[in-house]
C-alpha cells in the first residue's frame, strides 16, 4: 500500500504526456533573507499569481502552506519543504518539519535539502536517509536539493559535471525519489550526469544564479528538457518577472508541449499584451 500511494502521488507531479514536472518554489525566506526576495514579499500575492499559470506544483515550507494555500487546495500539489540552510549556515540544511505534517497537509512530496562536499554533508545525508525510510513507509515520494556547495567545491567548480553527477548518485543511493540540483551548463555534460542514475530516478534542476537574461533561462530549460531532464522546480527567475502567470503559462507549453525558444516567447509576448491566460 505504501508503494502505490507513492505512484498516486508522483502521478500528480508528472504531467503524463510529456513525462516531465513543473514545480515553482517560494521557500526562500529562510535561507536567503525576504529583504532581498521582493517577489515573495506579498506572500500571498505571488502564490496566486503562480497558481493561476497552473503549474504542476508548488514549494513551501509548512508556514506559508497552511496561511496561503486554501483558496487553492487541490488545484496544483503541494511539496512541503521540511528543511532548509540560512544566511549563517549556508552549507547546512537544518530539518524543521516531518512527513506526518506533509500527510496531514495533502502533501504530494516531502522536500529536503543537503550541501554536498563540505563539512556537514555526514549529519545531511544521515537526516536525508531517515526520512527517506519514513517516506517509503508512509507512501510519500521525496525531493531532496542537492547542491555541491560545500566547503571544499571551489565556486567556479559548482557547475562541474562531476560534481552535480555526485549530488543526482548520491540521492539516489539515499532513496530520494526526485533531486532538484543545477544544470551542468551544457546538454552534453547534463546527459553524463543523467546516465549516472537509473531511467526510473528523476532529476530537475533549478532555475538558479547562471543565468542572467529571460534567453538565458528558456535556452537552459529547453536544453535540459532535450538532454533528458525530468523537469524543472524554479522559483527567484518566476517570481521576480514582470508578469508571473504569464511566465509561468510559457515555460509550461514549452516543458509540456515542447515549445521551442521563439515559439515561448512569442506565447509570452502575446500573454502579456492580452492577459488572456484562462485560454491557456
Amino acid at each position: 500500500m505504501a508503494m502505490l500511494g507513492k505512484e498516486v502521488r508522483m502521478g500528480r507531479l508528472v504531467n503524463p504526456e510529456s513525462n516531465k514536472m513543473m514545480a515553482i518554489t517560494v521557500d526562500h525566506a529562510i535561507s536567503r533573507g525576504i529583504a532581498p526576495m521582493t517577489g515573495i514579499q506579498p506572500i500571498q500575492e505571488a502564490i496566486d499569481r503562480i497558481i493561476a499559470g497552473r503549474p504542476d506544483a508548488m514549494t513551501m515550507t509548512k508556514g506559508i502552506a497552511e496561511r496561503c494555500m486554501y483558496r487553492h487546495a487541490g488545484q496544483v500539489s503541494l511539496l512541503l519543504k521540511c528543511s532548509s540552510y540560512a544566511p549563517v549556515h549556508p552549507t547546512r540544511d537544518v530539518v524543521f518539519g516531518s512527513v506526518d505534517e506533509a500527510v496531514r497537509m495533502g502533501a504530494d512530496a516531502v522536500s529536503v535539502g543537503a550541501m554536498t562536499l563540505g563539512d556537514f554533508q555526514d549529519v545531511q545525508f544521515a537526516q536525508i536517509g531517515r526520512i527517506a525510510e519514513e517516506c517509503m513507509a508512509k507512501g510519500m515520494p521525496l525531493i531532496a536539493h542537492i547542491y555541491p556547495k560545500g566547503e571544499q567545491v571551489p565556486e567556479k567548480e559548482r557547475t562541474s559535471w562531476e560534481h552535480i553527477a555526485y549530488c543526482c548518485r548520491s540521492a539516489c543511493e539515499l532513496g530520494v525519489d526526485i533531486v532538484k540540483t543545477t544544470y551542468t551548463g551544457d546538454p552534453d555534460s547534463m546527459a553524463k550526469v543523467i546516465s549516472c542514475v537509473p531511467s526510473s530516478f528523476r532529476v530537475v534542476i533549478q532555475g538558479g544564479d547562471a543565468c542572467k537574461t529571460l534567453d538565458d533561462y528558456l535556452h537552459m530549460t529547453r536544453d535540459a528538457m532535450d538532454c533528458g531532464v525530468g523537469g524543472v522546480t524554479m522559483g527567484r527567475f518566476v517570481w521576480d518577472y514582470k508578469d508571473v502567470t504569464a511566465l509561468v503559462i510559457a515555460l509550461r507549453y514549452m516543458i509540456h508541449q515542447g515549445y521551442s525558444v521563439r515559439e515561448a516567447k512569442e506565447l509570452l509576448e502575446q500573454l502579456e499584451h492580452d492577459r488572456n491566460y484562462e485560454a491557456f
